[in-house]
């Protein structure tokens, strides 16, 4: 199946995703903060970077820029899954190259099928 990065510095939701990614057949990695994002996901660029906004030395948002800026990263995609649910924060989100976004607490169902919506997508 595919390969996605989990960056989510909320340890038992970043658990939480991967096993239920992962019981699926996906190849997961998941790592805390922005920089060990970008450093992962140059390195072994993944298919899929679910991406929280508010995390430590670096915003998803940053990230999200970075990534897209990036030639090796440019074509990964980029679920933004996050707890901000203000006006704006989805604008935001898309605007820094997000493919498409998700308010935490969600329900697992609907985070599989973003996850599948997004490997689907050209």
């Amino acid at each position: 199946m595919a390969s996605i990065l989990v960056v989510e510095d909320e340890i038992a939701i970043s658990e939480n995703i991967v096993a239920l990614l992962a019981a699926r057949g996906h190849q997961m990695s998941s790592c805390g903060d922005g920089y060990e994002a970008l450093e992962l996901a140059r390195k072994r660029p993944p298919q899929l970077v679910l991406l929280d906004v508010i995390l430590p030395r670096l915003s998803g948002l940053e990230v999200c820029k970075l990534l897209r800026a990036d030639p090796r990263t440019a074509k990964v995609k980029i679920l933004m899954v996050t707890g901000l649910d203000l006006g704006g924060d989805v604008e935001k989100a898309l605007a820094s190259g997000a493919d498409d976004y998700l308010v935490k607490p969600f329900d697992p169902d609907r985070l599989v099928k973003k996850v599948q919506k997004a490997l689907l997508a050209p």
